[in-house]
């Protein structure tokens, strides 16, 4: 991530920890020149003032507080790398580790070119992936509460009324009815509160992603894939952040950890099971968008049926789902339409999208009707289609403004 076109002739380790860091500086000859220096982190920023220039390449490891350093480090020096703490394994193999060894170490591993830093999103794109996890941490939270409320009915033998959704709020009444002991009392009530908090936590935050989501040019694209609706949208995009970064689908498949284990040594050469190695929510997505599929269309549908008599149901989820961030690759790369795209079904699922994140929040004051023909126009699709049938409904759809072929 350089910050300047001149090249640094000083490496700085910083081995930075919740409210200090060391700094260690070596030579392109791998001697030390400068530290250790030992510092608080509210003295970060003074420190890079007078101490870190243009000509300074600094490396971090990856801490939940590297961020922060980043970002106020990348004004001053040449350039910022953060790495993967498996990438310098070497320092925790150390029989003896201090932290001034650890900048030191960092220091050297960085000048010999052998620490291959992490891409650091921009502030958007973190602030996205905070908000999706912290959905997806409340969603946990709210089946935990769940399952454990479940259990309490099933020791006692407790049967809910029927024609009724069990956690409703509706149904507090009833839980709250229920004949157990005082104990038991106490934590069907924590149980009901927690899911009462994971409930509104989880509205709160898909609101604010419902507005982003409307503003944002690549939601469409990826709606239009079959298997992939708003949320399974929005945390493909977290993600992924900037698809630019991956010059290949193959590159963006082994960041979701969805390629195959290889083993290639002298004669040998054989294919494993996925690696795992890579954004377990973004595989997680696939997956869920993979089941969709297989439902929702005839050729999805096809592939799994042919690739699951050969390898099983369970594989052939993930090869599907592997196939499918291919088209998503595709789709974001080029911004075109998916060539497995049914044109009335894309209308349906841009006019679902359109009411999903709701009508006001889409730009430029578009109707939901107009915004699905603005999209169908985008990909070149559907100029044919003139009827959105909509359950009990049938509407009529804006004249594209291409010429139909």
């Amino acid at each position: 991530m350089p910050a300047s076109d001149s090249t640094p002739n000083r490496f700085i380790g910083l081995d930075i920890h919740k409210k200090y860091f060391v700094a260690t500086g070596v030579d392109r000859a791998l001697n030390q020149v400068y530290g250790p220096y030992e510092a608080s982190m509210r003295q970060l920023k003074r420190w890079a003032e007078k101490t870190v220039t243009k000509r300074d390449a600094i490396v971090v490891e990856m801490t939940t507080n590297s961020y922060l350093v980043y970002d106020t480090l990348q004004p001053f020096a040449h350039s910022i790398t953060v790495v993967h703490p498996p990438h310098v394994a070497l320092i925790v193999r150390a029989q003896v580790k201090t932290d001034k060894k650890a900048a030191l170490t960092l220091a050297q591993l960085h000048a010999s070119g052998l620490l291959p830093g992490v891409w650091i999103p921009p502030v958007e794109v973190r602030e996205l992936r905070t908000l999706v996890a912290h959905r997806h941490k409340m969603v946990r939270l709210s089946t935990i509460a769940k399952c454990r409320l479940q259990a309490l009915l099933h020791r006692h033998g407790f049967e809910a009324p029927e024609g009724m959704e069990l956690y409703k709020p509706d149904l507090r009444p009833w839980w709250e009815g229920l004949h157990v002991s005082a104990l038991e009392k106490h934590c069907l009530l924590s149980d009901l509160e927690t899911l009462d908090f994971a409930r509104q936590q989880i509205d709160k935050t898909e609101a604010c992603l419902k507005e982003l989501a409307a503003k944002d040019p690549r939601m469409p694209l990826l709606i239009q894939i079959t298997g992939i609706g708003f949320l399974t949208a929005i945390t493909i995009l977290a993600a992924i952040g900037e698809i630019e970064r991956f010059p290949s689908a193959k590159k963006l498949v082994g960041y979701a950890g969805l390629g195959s284990r290889v083993h290639d040594s002298g004669m040998a050469y054989s294919t494993g099971r996925i690696t795992k190695a890579g954004r377990r929510d973004l595989r997680r997505a696939m997956v869920d968008a993979s089941n969709h599929a297989i439902t929702d269309h005839a050729h999805w549908k096809a592939q799994f049926e042919a690739l699951s008599s050969h390898i099983g149901k369970k594989k052939a989820i993930v090869a599907i789902a592997r196939k499918l961030l291919v088209v998503v690759w595709h789709v974001l790369t080029k911004e075109a339409a998916d060539r497995f795209a049914n044109p009335t079904q894309v209308a349906c699922s841009m006019f679902a999208f359109a009411h999903k994140v709701r009508v006001k929040n889409l730009p430029k004051g578009q109707t939901a009707l107009g915004f699905t023909r603005n999209q169908l126009d985008r990909l070149k699709i559907g100029q044919e289609v003139k009827k959105l049938p909509w359950g009990t409904k049938t509407f009529t759809l804006p004249e594209s403004k291409l010429t139909a072929k």
